[in-house]
Formats: structure tokens, C-alpha cells, sequence
């Protein structure tokens, strides 16, 4: 009973002090989760990120099921899904009841600011670990290299394309490449046999 308390109520935490949505989350979830808590590795926690951006949903919240499952299984995802969402409905809904006046209010649009300066800063944060952490060969350097250039002509051409297909595609040459090298050692061992 007690591991669920903490699920729920670490995912709370989480909920209620992130601002920017999953990407923004992800190095407070990596400094709860890995080094306080020690529920999972920075590894694994990279692989998770990679699946939760691939899933359809929010990254935060996959994220959160994931994690709560893996640590509570069924009803720990419920909860770890519920505490992470739970906050942001209570202060929408509350928010939802004002929100006229709360947009209007100058300390309102002057925090708002701040707090956009702060998320951009945590996703960047996120990007910088994912990167630092990431395999460093010519086929991760390449991928990154390439959808980084492919993202950055995208906005300067402003064209739309979605970063899931990015993402998709990704996967896909991993696995090819992937494939083709596992082939040639498999040949290169029975050869060597």
C-alpha cells in the first residue's frame, strides 16, 4: 500500500511543480525517479523517453503510466497516471472559473513570460542529457545530425512536417542498419566456425 502512496503521490509532485509539459518534465522525473529514488537508470530512462515520444499521448503522462507500471504494475500506472494529472486539472478547472479576469491581470501576463523562458530552458536541459547519454557511434551521431539540420530547415522554410514522422523514421533506419551490421557478424562468426 505504501509503494502506491508513493507513486501517486510523487507523480503529484510532479504534476504540480512542472510546467511545460513532458519534455519540461523529464529531468525533474530523471532526478526523482533515477537518483533519489532509484526506480530505474538514466539508461533505461532514455529508452523509456524514446518510447513515450513515440506513443501516441502526452510524454508526460506516457511516461508516467510506464514508470508506474514498471514499478507498480497495473494499479501503479493508474496512480502514477492520475498523480501526474490530477494538479493540472484541479488549477484549469480552477483557472476555467476566473479565466477572464486571471488572463487579464498584468502579473498574470508577466509571469506567464518568465515561466516561458524557464520551460525553454528545461527542454533544452532534457535535450542536452538525452544527447550526452545517448551511444555515442556513427549511426546515432548521423541520426542526430540529420534530424537536427532536417528540423532546422523545416522552421527556417516553414514547412510543416510533423517530428513523429522524424521520429518514425528514425527507428526505422536503426533498424535496418542495425539489421544489416548484426548480419555481417553472424556471417563473419560462422565463417571464422
Amino acid at each position: 500500500m505504501r509503494l502506491y502512496f508513493d507513486l501517486f503521490l510523487t507523480f503529484f509532485r510532479l504534476g504540480a511543480t512542472t510546467f511545460g509539459g513532458g519534455y519540461a518534465m523529464i529531468s525533474q522525473i530523471k532526478e526523482i525517479v533515477v537518483e533519489k529514488k532509484g526506480w530505474t537508470t538514466e539508461d533505461e530512462l532514455l529508452e523509456i523517453c524514446a518510447i513515450a515520444e513515440s506513443t501516441p499521448g502526452p510524454v508526460a503522462i506516457n511516461l508516467s503510466t510506464y514508470l508506474g507500471y514498471k514499478r507498480g504494475n497495473i494499479l501503479g500506472s493508474i496512480l502514477a497516471t492520475i498523480g501526474v494529472v490530477l494538479p493540472s486539472f484541479i488549477i484549469i478547472f480552477i483557472i476555467s472559473l476566473f479565466l477572464n479576469q486571471f488572463l487579464q491581470n498584468i502579473y498574470v501576463q508577466y509571469a506567464f513570460v518568465g515561466i516561458k523562458c524557464a520551460v525553454a530552458f528545461l527542454i533544452l536541459k532534457a535535450g542536452i542529457q538525452m544527447v550526452l547519454k545517448m551511444p555515442k557511434n556513427i549511426l546515432t551521431i548521423s541520426i542526430f545530425l540529420i534530424t537536427t539540420i532536417l528540423m532546422i530547415l523545416f522552421d527556417i522554410l516553414s514547412i510543416n512536417f510533423s517530428s513523429i514522422f522524424l521520429i518514425i523514421i528514425g527507428g526505422a533506419v536503426g533498424i535496418i542498419i542495425l539489421s544489416i551490421i548484426n548480419r555481417h557478424k553472424e556471417r563473419k562468426n560462422n565463417d571464422i566456425s
